[in-house]
């Protein structure tokens, strides 16, 4: 009798120090902040690791896809009216973007690389073919007019090698010589006089099979914060184009890689060389990817929005004073002067008179907005799409007949583009697993409250099975 009522207190013991032990896990996050320590400590640039390897040779699959604009409308353009374009596309190309001349430094604690891109056409992904031809804007010329309109010689000589030329204000050119490059005419012809004029033109000229610069990023290893950040950029730690230090910064990661355990509530910073500048995205809302949590993050409208909307963005007024409405981006001084004014597709975020301006424009959220899906616990980058348009600022100059009689507008160029990628199937089982195991870990002590709840149950119903008087069983004598 007393061993049984020293197993049945024992029983209730044990679950009230279980209840007390879980409950203070749970408090003191012991468990979950030991995963959050060897996390931190095994995602770090450094060889031999699952993150450097990811790193320096992204195993997800990379798509570029172009659509572009064609005028319908040329000759209204030039006599005042709004333009009017059809869309085709996607031409889809596959990116390969892999980390090269990777060389560590200051004690492991920075990494420095260069990362090429080449693109690799994809058919059975696109609608159309690279010798499809497109009617768009003549951005060689534009560009030409724009920069030499202060100087008579030059300008009047353009309008001669334009007019001898037949070169109107809209050229035809199929979709591989925009993208890639193509010898012009009016270049090749005024680089006669201007020795330093660039005689081939192309969106993308000289920017398949190449990098953009060196990169210097931080290895995470002194802060795992900084996983992956960019420290510096073609030898710099800022950016010169801007008029103001806080929009000259280098901020963030180049959006392949991002930190572990990241919040809901902090801003993902991301630097981008198309872009020119350094930009932030906002937690939007957690979403599923292959069966893996992540939280979604989009650039809020302030990203993009004028000097009056956000003051923190006059800095992007150049020359200072010159602010754009909200939604656009002039990177002619990372451009070499051409007059490219950037935006999110179809004028997405922007002001509206800029999609009234264009027939053709159909903003949507869903179609047309930049976002990225990373999962909370390790960082990685589960999807993401980021979508940028290329304009080009038309204005009336006198000098040049072409321009004098079209409406005064932002026109959209030939294209925009759209970059995506997706968590590869077996990147994704590894990352499922790490994230049932950090589930699992950091439940422990639920799993502990629960054992002390059951023992508590059981001790409850003996002590009470006890209490219960027995029913007494009658005598009956016997004669």
């Amino acid at each position: 009798m007393f061993l049984k009522s020293c197993c049945v207190y024992s029983c209730g013991l044990l679950s009230i120090v279980l209840l007390v032990v879980a409950i203070a896990l749970v408090v003191l996050q012991v468990f979950q902040n030991t995963l959050y320590s060897r996390i931190k400590e095994e995602i770090v640039l450094r060889n031999g690791t699952d993150a450097f390897n990811a790193w320096k040779d992204p195993p997800p699959p990379v798509y570029m896809q172009f659509y572009f604009f064609n005028v319908t409308n040329p000759s209204e353009v030039l006599n005042g009216e709004r333009p009017a374009v059809f869309e085709l596309g996607p031409y889809t190309y596959r990116e390969y973007r892999p980390m090269e001349q990777v060389s560590f430094h200051e004690n492991d604690t920075k990494v420095s690389a260069v990362n090429p891109k080449t693109y690799v056409f994809e058919p059975k992904m696109s609608r159309g073919t690279e010798d499809d031809l497109i009617r768009t804007v003549n951005i060689p010329a534009v560009t030409v007019m724009e920069k030499f309109k202060e100087h008579h010689t030059i300008s009047g000589l353009i309008s001669a090698i334009m007019k001898s030329q037949n070169e109107e204000l809209f050229t035809t050119h199929t979709v591989g010589e925009l993208l890639w490059g193509y010898a012009d005419s009016l270049l090749s012809t005024l680089k006669k006089f201007v020795p330093e004029i660039e005689e081939h033109f192309g969106l993308f000229y000289k920017m398949n099979a190449t990098d953009d610069g060196e990169y210097f990023f931080f290895t995470g290893k002194d802060n795992y914060k900084d996983f992956s950040r960019v420290a510096e950029w073609r030898g710099e730690s800022s950016l010169t184009w801007w008029t103001t230090n806080e929009c000259n910064m280098i901020n963030g990661t180049i959006a392949s890689t991002f930190h572990p355990i990241v919040e809901k509530n902090e801003v993902i910073y991301i630097f981008s060389s198309d872009l020119c500048r350094s930009l932030y995205a906002l937690f939007e809302k957690e979403v599923n990817v292959m069966g893996i949590p992540a939280y979604r993050f989009v650039p809020p409208r302030e990203v993009f929005a004028n000097a009056t909307e956000n003051p923190a963005n006059e800095g992007f007024c150049v020359p200072p004073g010159n602010c754009l409405a909200s939604g656009l981006l002039n990177v002619s001084v990372c451009k070499q002067d051409a007059p490219i004014i950037l935006s999110s597709p179809h004028f997405y975020q922007a002001d509206e008179k800029f999609a009234n301006d264009i027939f053709g424009m159909n903003p949507k959220k869903e179609h047309h907005e930049t976002s990225i899906d990373i999962n909370p616990l390790t960082g990685i980058l589960l999807r993401a799409a980021k979508r940028m348009q290329v304009n080009v600022f038309l204005e009336k100059i006198s000098v040049f007949s072409t321009l004098t009689s079209i409406f005064h507008f932002w026109l959209t160029l030939c294209l925009y583009l759209f970059q995506s990628v997706v968590i590869d199937e077996e990147s994704a089982k590894k990352v499922q697993a790490v994230v049932n195991k950090g589930n699992l870990v950091i439940n422990i002590p639920f799993l502990l409250m629960g054992v002390a709840i059951v023992l508590g149950v059981v001790f409850v119903v003996i002590i009470c099975r006890q209490r219960v008087p027995q029913p007494k069983v009658p005598f009956v004598e016997v004669c």
